[in-house]
C-alpha cells in the first residue's frame, strides 16, 4: 500500500513514515498543504493521512481538494481540536475518520486498516497467482500457505507484478510505478530486487512464477501458462 502523510511536525511525520514502513506500507511524507495537494494530483495512493494544522494550505483545504479529485480515497485527519463541531466539519468535508493528537500508533494503524478494508473492493483486496497470495490490506504474502517475509519495497514490487500478471513489464515501468522516480536515477536496482523476490518466492525451479523477458524486463505468470523460452 502507498500512503500519503501530510504532517507539519517533521519528527512526527518521520515517525509515522518509519512505523508504517515497518508494516510494509510505502509512505510519501510532505510537510505542508501545497506539497500534499501536488502529490495527490501526480500519484495514486491507497490512503491519505492529513494534519489539520498544515502550513501554506490548511488541512481542511487540502481535504476538500483531494476529496473532489478522489471520491473513494480513504482520508484520515489528525487534529488537536477536541470540539465535536470541528470533528463534524471535517467529516462533512469528506474525511472518513479523525484521530485526536496525541495518539498511539497502534490505534492509528488499526483505523487506517479499517478504512482500507472498506475502501478496497473484496475482489481486489487479495491478489492471487496460482498458490501465491498477497493481501493489499494486511501487507502479508503467502505461498502454498507458507508465510513469506518481505520488505516494504519487495511487497510493492510484488504487488505491481501481480497486478500485471501475464504481461511483460519493463524495468522503466517498474521504476516509475514502484519507486516513483525517473528511470535515469536508477541503475540495476530492479534486477537486484527481482533477485530478492525470486529467492523468497521461487524457491524451487518447477515452481517459478517470476520470469525474465530477455531484452524487455520481467513477467509474473502462472506456472500453467509460462513460456518455456523465459528464464
Amino acid at each position: 500500500m502507498r500512503i500519503l502523510v501530510a504532517e507539519h511536525d517533521l519528527a512526527l511525520g518521520a515517525f509515522l513514515q518509519q512505523e508504517f514502513g515497518a508494516e510494509h506500507s510505502a509512505v510519501d511524507l510532505v510537510l505542508n498543504g501545497e506539497q500534499a495537494k501536488s502529490l495527490a494530483k501526480e500519484r495514486t495512493y491507497d490512503a491519505a493521512i492529513l494534519d489539520l494544522n498544515l502550513p501554506r494550505q490548511d488541512g481542511s483545504d487540502v481535504l476538500r481538494d483531494i476529496r473532489a479529485r478522489h471520491e473513494q480515497l480513504p482520508i484520515l485527519m489528525l487534529t488537536i481540536r477536541a470540539r465535536p463541531e470541528d470533528h463534524a466539519q471535517m467529516l462533512d468535508l469528506g474525511a472518513d475518520d479523525l484521530v485526536l493528537k496525541p495518539f498511539a500508533f497502534t490505534e492509528l494503524s488499526a483505523r487506517v486498516r479499517a478504512l482500507l478494508r472498506r475502501g478496497v473492493d473484496h475482489a481486489d483486496a487479495v491478489l492471487r497467482v496460482d498458490d501465491l497470495e498477497l493481501s493489499r490490506v494486511e501487507h502479508s504474502v503467502t505461498r502454498a500457505g507458507r508465510k513469506i517475509d518481505l520488505t516494504p519495497r519487495e511487497v510493492a514490487l510484488l504487488e505491481y507484478l501481480m497486478r500485471n500478471a501475464g504481461q511483460r513489464v519493463t524495468r522503466t515501468q517498474i521504476v516509475q510505478q514502484v519507486w516513483k522516480v525517473s528511470p535515469d536515477m536508477m541503475t540495476n536496482v530492479v534486477d537486484v530486487y527481482i533477485n530478492y523476490l525470486r529467492k523468497k518466492i521461487d524457491t524451487t525451479p518447477h515452481c517459478k512464477l517470476i520470469h525474465t523477458v530477455r531484452g524487455v524486463g520481467y513477467r509474473l505468470q502462472s506456472q500453467r501458462s509460462a513460456y518455456a523460452s523465459d528464464s
